[in-house]
């Protein structure tokens, strides 16, 4: 396993100096390994949050990669760095761990939809290991859920568990049970279960790259969606300005 990459602060975050191949080849390669660590994917919307939520600064510090997911972030970085988004990052280790017999755990969604990125991705990925799912509840796992995915896992033991819940509740829960539950790492990808079963239509690829992808969203979704963009989105370009420009401090804690 190579060192882990560098990172640069945003916000007081350290994002991770990587791009997208390498993020892949460093998640395949944790096939046979136990509790790696987890993976979060960095956007402007998670590092707004993180700078009121002092735990969720500290879970994204702590992570064994915090990616660039958002443009702004691959924008802030240091020559080299490319986007890692959530979505792409799945469908490249899917592909990619394919070789080495990398095994899969879907964790998330809405009822059904665990059950329908796995049939879509084994579909896409013929040979793909996906050796179980869970659909929690939307609500903090009780203890008989809890023992009943902690069994799940021990059964199958998956090399990835991706985990579906949003940003900050991905976050925390990864945080919490990485040490515990017995699979190679824990990986936050959010609306990629919606995306890549079918759910929710994806922005455009041209739109992903110009960094107005949130507005596509805000399109397709403005009841849920809208509050977070049109709020935090001016916010973190305001703190930004204020850490480039000197005028304010954010230390990565």
């Amino acid at each position: 396993m190579p060192p882990n990459p560098p990172r640069y602060n945003v916000l007081g975050v350290g994002i991770s100096a990587l791009t997208l191949a390498q993020a892949r080849d460093f998640v395949v390669g944790v096939r046979g390994q136990k509790r790696r660590g987890y993976v979060c994917l960095g956007t402007a919307t998670g590092l707004t949050e993180a700078r009121t939520d002092p735990a969720l600064r500290k879970i994204f510090n702590e992570s064994w990669l915090t990616t660039p997911d958002g443009m702004p972030l691959v924008w802030l970085g240091p020559r080299g760095v490319e986007r890692v988004y959530g979505p792409d990052l799945m469908l490249a280790v899917c592909d990619a761990g394919r070789a080495v017999r990398l095994t899969h755990y879907f964790f998330g969604g809405a009822p059904g939809v665990a059950e329908e990125l796995r049939q879509k991705l084994v579909s896409r990925f013929p040979g793909l290991a996906v050796v179980g799912t869970f659909t929690p509840p939307f609500r903090p796992l009780d203890a008989n859920e809890l023992a009943a995915l902690s069994a799940d896992v021990s059964r199958t033991h998956p090399d990835v568990i991706w985990v579906g819940l949003g940003t900050p509740k991905q976050e925390h829960f990864m945080a919490e049970h990485w040490q515990t539950l017995d699979a190679g790492v824990l990986i936050g990808v959010g609306a990629a279960f919606d995306f890549h079963s079918g759910r929710v239509r994806q922005a455009p690829r041209w739109l992903q790259r110009s960094g107005f992808e949130w507005l596509f969203r805000l399109g397709t979704e403005p009841r849920r969606l809208g509050r977070r963009y049109l709020m935090t989105l001016p916010l973190f370009a305001w703190r930004v300005l204020a850490q480039r420009s000197g005028l304010k401090k954010y230390p990565v804690d």
